[in-house]
């Protein structure tokens, strides 16, 4: 990150004080982000149901957790963001400022996949999302990782 605008403070994201403009309606849009999400990869799942003879119909959802993975892992390796964060103007960043890794996407996901299995575990990552100064979820926060507004 060389961008001046960047105010940065000692994790080096956007500083909320000083730009609160990157942290802007986040968590709005990261629910309106899995919202297109979740429906592309049911649309993926249902595409793949014929592949299965059909008999994704009883591990459906087996088969969601796993394309989800996969779709949500590959989308924030290759650029930040899944498709519907991209939609909705938000990428996730680490710590240093800077794009998220392929092996930080990767545990980026395995801390949402836990989180969406462990009912709890989702609920403190929400409320962390609507009462902390960066808009982290409980991921966000043992990754140092942050969805912020795409910068311009």
């Amino acid at each position: 990150m060389t961008d001046p605008s960047f105010a940065f403070s000692a994790t080096r994201l956007p500083d909320p004080a000083l730009r609160p403009d990157f942290y802007r309606a986040v968590p709005a849009k990261r629910l309106g982000a899995w919202i297109v999400d979740i429906l592309a990869v049911a649309v993926a799942c249902m595409v793949l149901l014929p592949f299965t003879a059909f008999t994704g119909i009883f591990f459906f959802p087996l088969m969601m957790l796993v394309v989800g993975f996969l779709y949500r892992w590959s989308t924030i390796a290759q650029g930040s963001a899944t498709p519907g964060m991209w939609l909705m103007g938000i990428e996730f960043r680490d710590r240093d400022g800077e794009r998220l890794s392929g092996g930080t996407a990767f545990a980026h996901t395995l801390l949402y996949s836990v989180s969406l299995a462990v009912a709890p575990l989702q609920l403190i990552s929400v409320i962390l999302m609507l009462v902390t100064p960066r808009r982290q979820g409980l991921g966000d926060h043992l990754l140092g990782t942050a969805a912020i507004n795409r910068p311009l």
